[in-house]
C-alpha cells in the first residue's frame, strides 16, 4: 500500500510528459508507431501466447466461468485480430487538429473550434487482454497517454503485450511511457487511480458492474462507463421470422459473455406460438438455457421445447451466459416500456417488415444504439468503421455508445486577432 501512491504519481507524471509530446506529434510519426506496435505484436507472438496460456490455466484452476476464460483467451488468430486492429487503426484519418467550426465575428476576430487530445486517459478493465491493444492503439492515434490497470487474471498477458507496444513506440522516437501497464493488481490502485486529480484527465472503466461501481464511487476525475449490457431483441408481429431466429441465436450465441450479447427477447403476442416454436429448438440446440415468463413458457410447452420459469429479476440481470429470458408483449409500446424500464441503455434491436413500427423503436428506445433488422452484436467500434473501440458508454455528456477515436478528444477554441480591444 505505501509503495502504491508513489508508482502511481511515477507513472502518472511519465504520462503527462508523453501526452505533451503526443499533442503535437507529427501524424506520420503516429501512425509509424501503430504499425511499429502491430509487427511487434506478431514478433512477440509466441511469448505472449505463452503468457496467456498461463493466465488461462490459472483462470480454470481457480473455477472462473467459461465466459470469463473466453474472454481471456489469446490465440493465434485473436493477436493477428489485434495487430490488423492497429493497421487499421493507423489508416483512419487522425482527429487532432480537425476544424470542427469556423466563423469570424463583426469586430474581424477569427474563430476556430479544433479537436485536440484529452491528455492522459485512465484505463481500467477486466479480462480480455486485447482490449489492451485497443485502448493503447486508440489513445496514441487521438493524442492521448495512457495508463492501463489490466485485471488480475490477465497480468500475464497485459504485460507481455504492453512490452511489444513499447518496443513498437520506441521503434519511432515516440515515449514508451505514451503506453504504460500498471504492474500491481492491488485493488487500491483503482482508486488511487480515480484520485489523480490534474494527472488523468479522464478515467474510463470496462469491465461487471461492481468494478464500475467501485470506480466511480472512489473517483475524484471524470468518469465515462457502462454499468450492464441488459440488451434486448423484439420479434414485432410483421416480422421476418426466419430472420428473426438467425438474429437472436447470432445475438445470444456467437459470444455470450460480451456486452451486447441480447440477454432478453420479447415476442409480440400475434406471433409468440409460432416465432418460439421455431426460435425454441435453434436455442435450445446452442445450448441455451430458455426462461420465460408464464405466456412464452406455455408456448414453449405446447412445442415441446424445454424452457424453465423466469423471476422478475431475470428481466434486470446481465447474464453474460447462454441463459435468455423471453417474454410475450401486446405491441411495439409494450416492448418499448419494458426495455426502458428493466434495460441498461445499451443495445436493443427490432426485427420487423413494418417501417413505421420500427421508426417508433427507433425513437422510442432510449439506448445508446438502437438498432432495425440487425444483431445487437454490431454494438462495436469495428463494426462502426472506428477500427476499434476503448469501451461502449450509456452516458449521455461527452460521449454515448462505442467509444472510437473522436469520443476520445475534446476541443479548444483558437481565436486570432490583429490588436482587436473589448470595448
Amino acid at each position: 500500500m505505501s509503495e502504491l501512491a508513489p508508482l502511481i504519481a511515477q507513472l502518472g507524471s511519465q504520462a503527462r510528459a508523453a501526452a505533451r509530446v503526443l499533442a503535437t506529434a507529427p501524424a506520420v510519426r503516429i501512425d509509424g508507431a501503430l504499425v511499429a506496435m502491430a509487427h511487434e505484436l506478431h514478433a512477440a507472438q509466441a511469448d505472449i501466447l505463452s503468457a496467456n496460456a498461463a493466465d488461462v490455466a490459472a483462470a480454470k484452476a481457480n473455477g472462473q466461468t467459461a465466459a470469463l476464460v473466453d474472454r481471456l483467451t489469446l490465440d493465434t488468430k485473436r493477436l493477428a485480430a489485434c495487430a490488423e486492429g492497429l493497421r487499421q487503426v493507423a489508416k483512419l484519418p487522425h482527429p487532432v487538429g480537425e476544424i470542427l467550426r469556423e466563423w469570424t465575428q463583426p469586430n474581424g476576430l477569427k474563430f476556430a473550434k479544433v479537436r485536440v487530445p484529452i491528455g492522459v486517459i485512465g484505463f481500467i478493465y477486466e479480462s480480455r487482454p486485447n482490449v489492451t491493444v485497443d485502448a493503447a492503439g486508440l489513445c496514441l492515434k487521438s493524442g492521448n497517454a495512457v495508463i492501463l490497470r489490466g485485471g488480475s487474471e490477465a497480468l500475464r498477458s497485459n504485460t507481455a503485450i504492453a512490452t511489444a507496444l513499447g518496443r513498437g513506440l520506441a521503434a519511432v522516437g515516440l515515449p514508451t511511457a505514451a503506453v504504460q501497464l500498471v504492474p500491481s493488481i492491488d485493488r487500491d490502485v483503482v482508486r488511487l487511480l480515480g484520485e489523480s486529480v490534474g494527472v488523468i484527465d479522464l478515467l474510463i472503466p470496462r469491465g461487471g458492474r461492481g468494478l464500475i461501481e467501485t470506480v466511480v464511487k472512489t473517483a475524484r476525475i471524470p468518469v465515462i462507463k457502462h454499468y450492464d449490457g441488459i440488451c434486448s431483441l423484439y420479434v414485432d408481429q410483421a416480422a421476418d421470422l426466419a430472420m428473426a431466429v438467425d438474429l437472436a441465436l447470432n445475438g445470444k450465441v456467437s459470444r455470450p459473455g460480451v456486452c451486447n450479447a441480447i440477454e432478453t427477447l420479447l415476442v409480440h403476442r400475434a406471433v409468440a406460438d409460432q416465432f418460439l416454436a421455431l426460435a425454441g429448438p435453434t436455442l435450445t440446440a446452442a445450448k441455451v438455457q430458455l426462461r420465460a415468463e408464464p405466456g412464452a413458457l406455455a408456448a414453449f410447452q405446447k412445442a415441446g421445447v424445454p424452457a424453465v420459469a423466469a423471476r422478475d429479476e431475470d428481466f434486470r440481470t446481465e447474464f453474460l451466459d447462454l441463459i435468455l429470458a423471453i417474454k410475450i408483449v401486446d405491441n411495439v409500446a409494450a416492448a418499448i416500456d419494458h426495455i426502458e424500464t428493466h434495460g441498461s441503455h445499451h443495445t436493443d434491436t427490432i426485427v420487423t417488415t413494418d417501417a413505421a413500427t420500427a421508426e417508433q423503436f427507433l425513437a422510442g428506445v432510449d439506448s445508446a444504439v438502437v438498432l432495425w433488422n440487425a444483431s445487437t452484436r454490431f454494438n462495436d467500434g469495428h463494426q462502426f468503421g472506428f477500427g476499434a473501440e476503448i469501451g461502449i458508454s450509456t452516458d449521455k455528456l461527452h460521449a454515448r455508445g462505442p467509444m472510437g477515436l473522436e469520443e476520445l478528444t475534446s476541443y479548444k477554441y483558437l481565436v486570432r486577432g490583429v490588436g482587436q480591444v473589448r470595448s
